[in-house]
Order: structure tokens, then C-alpha cells, then sequence
């Protein structure tokens, strides 16, 4: 799992890249993790042209929706954009901590650390 913290004011695409560098998708049996995920998935607020050739250049493929303000439209796998419902699910029931839904903690480092530890106090109750 991988979490990177951004200030309230910033949008969360600006650090996509630094977001897929952290990550690594453990492999089916034994080698190295990869590190590249095979698909990434994002609402409409990640259409931004370089989010696009960035997966492009990285050979990651993406369900990204079109706004419609775009004049181009490519293949939309609707199907699976719908189960990105579980990574918002996720995001919500870690808020149901008291201490990251008001953000108590002062520092970065413990905030980052809080959100991780419930991500995985979460997964361990399922």
C-alpha cells in the first residue's frame, strides 16, 4: 500500500508519478515485486494530458473517464471503472477513525503512518 500525503490545498494528481514510484504489486509465487502496476484506474479529476502519456510511456494501461469538455474519446471500460468503489470504501472506512477524519496529528510523518495503520487494522478485521 502506498500513501502519499499532499497539502489540503493541492490536488492529489500532482504527485501521480511519485505515487507509482512507491508502489510495488507483489508477483503470483516467487521474484521480485513488479513495479509497475499493470492498470490504473482514476476518476475525471486525473485526464490531465500527462497523466495520460506517463502511463503511456511506462506501458501502464488506464481507465481514465473523458470530461466533457475533451474533444477526443477512446475506449472506456466501464465495467471496470466501477469497482474503483472499493479503493472510496476503503478511504472511508479509514475515516472513521476520529484521529484522521479531523486530522489531530501535527506532523506529516504520523498522519502518513496513522492512515497505514488503520488500512491494515481494516484488512486484518476482514
Amino acid at each position: 500500500m502506498t500513501v502519499v500525503l499532499t497539502p489540503g490545498q493541492q490536488h492529489e494528481s500532482t504527485v501521480f508519478p511519485q505515487l507509482l514510484e512507491q508502489g510495488a504489486v507483489r508477483r503470483p509465487g516467487r521474484g521480485r515485486p513488479r513495479l509497475r502496476p499493470h492498470r490504473v484506474v482514476g476518476d475525471k479529476g486525473y485526464t490531465g494530458r500527462w497523466i495520460r502519456a506517463y502511463c503511456r510511456r511506462r506501458g501502464i494501461r488506464y481507465t481514465i473517464p473523458h470530461q466533457k469538455r475533451e474533444p477526443r474519446h477512446g475506449p472506456f471500460d466501464r465495467q471496470l471503472y466501477r469497482r474503483r468503489h472499493r479503493v472510496e470504501n476503503l478511504i472511508a472506512r479509514c475515516k472513521q477513525f476520529r484521529s484522521l477524519a479531523t486530522r489531530y496529528d501535527k506532523r506529516a510523518e504520523s498522519y502518513r503512518a496513522m492512515w497505514v495503520i488503520a488500512a491494515t487494522i481494516l484488512w486484518l478485521r476482514d
